[in-house]
């Protein structure tokens, strides 16, 4: 059964941070708040845990869109493929925030959660929890959200405790940062020469 932490939005505990740091060296799978809607994570070294929440989600891991997070642009490089300079700038103006950018994807991406696909989404939340935990971990936790767009029951995905009632007996750790959005990140694609909005979430479109 999950265990249910309770970690300060602003001032995540140490002692808890480690607690699931160390878990998802393990491989496990969490449940975790993010500046938009909760969302499932993992070590994003784990191929196990990537296909446990590929299931989760109803979905064959080879088809997943899911996003990596990141602390902060420091490692942008290593992961994605030659960021020209506006690019850079408009990743700097938007980020921390809740966007989500797809660019091309460079080889230290692990194969298997590439597939056949060229390109990553990457995030960094305007959220101390998720950023914290990957400076900890020293490596990037993938994104993907709780909500199912399709699921009109839209309450249980934004009350932590709710969230952890549902998913107990299937992930390892559920967060609860406080309550959180409804409404998932504003989606720009990077990879083509100018951005390209392929879903308008929270983020406002005036950083373009």
């Amino acid at each position: 059964m999950a265990k249910l932490l309770r970690i300060h939005p602003d001032n995540p505990q140490p002692r808890l941070i480690s607690e699931v740091v160390q878990a998802l060296q393990e491989g496990a799978v969490i449940i975790y708040p993010t500046d938009t809607v909760y969302s499932f994570g993992c070590d994003l070294r784990k191929q196990k845990a990537i296909e446990h929440i590929a299931r989760l989600k109803s979905i064959k891991p080879e088809k997943a869109d899911f996003s990596i997070i990141f602390d902060d642009l420091s490692r942008l490089s290593e992961f994605t493929r030659s960021v020209d300079n506006p690019t850079y700038k408009l990743l700097r103006r938007a980020l921390p925030g809740p966007y989500t950018f797809i660019l091309d994807a460079s080889n230290a991406i692990p194969r298997y959660f590439k597939h056949n696909k060229k390109t990553v989404g990457i995030r960094i939340p305007d959220h101390t929890i998720p950023r914290t935990l990957v400076r900890e971990l020293d490596f990037p936790i993938i994104a993907s959200s709780v909500h199912d767009e399709e699921d009109d029951i839209q309450e249980y995905f934004t009350d932590p405790e709710l969230i952890y009632e549902r998913y107990k007996n299937e992930v390892d750790y559920v967060i609860d940062g406080g309550i959180g959005q409804l409404y998932a990140s504003t989606v720009i694609d990077l990879t083509g020469g100018q951005p390209e909005v392929l879903r308008e979430g929270i983020g406002p479109l005036d950083i373009l």
